[in-house]
């Protein structure tokens, strides 16, 4: 049973001795950028910011995929999506281009015992309140060990933030009610109802994704915010493949439901607060891809990290991550060390107080040594496989991050990008040309690695002519 918090020595960093409860807040779409303690000027997120300040903050998290459903796989499973063979959003893009679309699991693999279903199997009272997007029926949260569902069913956004919602084990609310709000309401009522037992809230919220739609009165207070702005000194959009990406954060929408998300995280650690159960329960805030800057009307930036959803480079995969461990974590403390969403599995089975299982969270690592404020004794590569056409313009590739250098393989073409993170976040600066070897020695450590899990390659389309 979750009890009080403690440690073995009683101070920060210390091995945790008693089972900790789980909150884990997802975020859909939101930019490393979009939060006040990342850098952003024009959202606010007071709530957010006060919980980096109580928490650890990392720089360098990343999500397994730019975009969501195989980001979300890699949560719950702790396998690189190119294992589970899930590898797109689903169900995907089928535009025709110069590869084939390739086939990927249109669910989440029958048979994956997730992170939901070892803590059920513990005692834990599970929760999904939001997004699942892993598969329609009877591929259902339920079946992947979480006793309650609100609102998870195979749909990847909501047809509407206002009721009525169209959402399966959601009912429509009163006029005017907004989903972000029903939602944490529902998020809350589950806390509420714990009694004392262990809990497991999983807690995916559909916002900031499309459709833009914010609370009338927030809009309209972030459109006066913005005419008060001075204009940017740059361009607002630049050039990214064959689209245009936003250098800006400037939209009022977006910025209201960015702020919706914000009153949302401070009503549940508030409710931890009220019933007495913050000092027990590990918090985890995260995004499952990069903010939308080059498609669907670009709503965000994620300058000065390049690119945005869609793409492999830092602005489609590096998120916004903030874990509170009452007793483990220093309040105000940042790591830099590079993360990836595969890692939650076995930090969580830790929080638990439960054994490892490192035949099914194959691909994760614990975060409790960084969490705990201890440097790592070396260097992990980190790998992406995205063998897809995105909605967002990216086109097949696969990346490799080894300390402070990544390499861009692009499929079409073999050609290879080399960037420099440490001294060129953006991704600006090519070194392949000028580091050959180096080059050469991270794309032989991604073609292993694609070996290694059998990550499929897509096929050359015989039909398509280039224009």
């Amino acid at each position: 049973m979750a009890g009080a918090a403690g440690s073995v020595a009683g101070g920060f960093g210390s091995v945790p001795a008693r089972p900790m409860n789980v909150v884990f807040i997802l975020i859909d779409d939101m930019g490393w950028a979009d939060l006040g303690c990342y850098g952003s000027r024009f959202h606010e997120t007071p709530r957010i910011d006060r919980f980096a300040a109580e928490s650890m903050r990392f720089t360098n998290a990343t999500a397994a995929c730019p975009v969501c459903s195989p980001t979300r796989a890699s949560i719950l499973t702790g396998k690189h999506p190119a294992r589970l063979q899930l590898t797109d959003w689903i169900p995907g893009n089928r535009t025709p281009h110069r590869f084939l679309p390739l086939e990927f699991a249109q669910h989440l693999p029958d048979g994956e015992v997730t992170i939901a279903e070892s803590l059920r199997q513990a005692g834990y009272r599970t929760a999904l309140i939001g997004k699942w997007h892993l598969g329609a029926p009877p591929h259902t949260p339920e079946r992947f060990g979480f006793q309650r569902n609100v609102a998870g069913c195979e749909r990847g956004s909501p047809p509407s933030y206002f009721t009525p919602y169209q959402l399966q084990n959601l009912e429509d609310g009163p006029e005017g009610e907004y989903l972000t709000d029903r939602l944490t309401e529902e998020a809350v009522r589950f806390l509420e109802e714990s009694d004392g037992r262990p809990f497991f809230l999983y807690f995916p919220h559909y916002a900031v994704h499309n459709p833009m739609q914010g609370k009338a009165a927030a809009v309209e207070r972030f459109r006066r915010k913005l005419a008060t702005m001075p204009p940017p000194a740059g361009p607002r959009f630049k050039p990214e493949g064959p689209r245009q990406c936003n250098q800006v954060q400037e939209n009022p929408v977006y910025a209201a439901m960015v702020e919706s998300v914000d009153e949302s995280v401070g009503r549940v650690l508030d409710t931890l607060r009220r019933l007495g159960r913050e000092e027990d329960t590990v918090v985890v805030f995260f995004s499952d891809n990069g903010g939308l800057s080059t498609s669907e009307g670009s709503p965000t930036s994620n300058v000065p990290l390049r690119a945005g959803k869609g793409w492999l480079y830092e602005g489609g995969i590096r998120e916004p991550l903030i874990v509170r461990w009452p007793g483990v974590t220093r309040p105000g403390s940042v790591c830099e060390t590079p993360v990836c969403s595969m890692d939650f599995y076995p930090t969580l089975l830790q929080a638990a107080g439960l054994p490892l299982r490192p035949r099914q969270h194959r691909d994760g690592t614990s975060l409790l040594p960084l969490l705990q404020g201890r440097r790592p004794s070396r260097e992990r590569a980190l790998f992406w496989h995205y063998p897809h056409l995105s909605n967002q313009g990216c086109t097949p590739c696969g990346a490799v991050r080894l300390g402070q250098y990544k390499l861009v393989e692009w499929f079409h073409d073999g050609r290879v990008e080399l960037y420099d993170l440490e001294k060129d976040p953006g991704e600006e600066r090519d070194l392949a040309p000028r580091e050959p070897a180096r080059a050469a020695s991270l794309r032989r450590r991604l073609e292993a690695w694609r070996r290694a899990v059998g990550a499929r390659m897509p096929e050359r389309n015989p039909d398509w002519r280039e224009p």
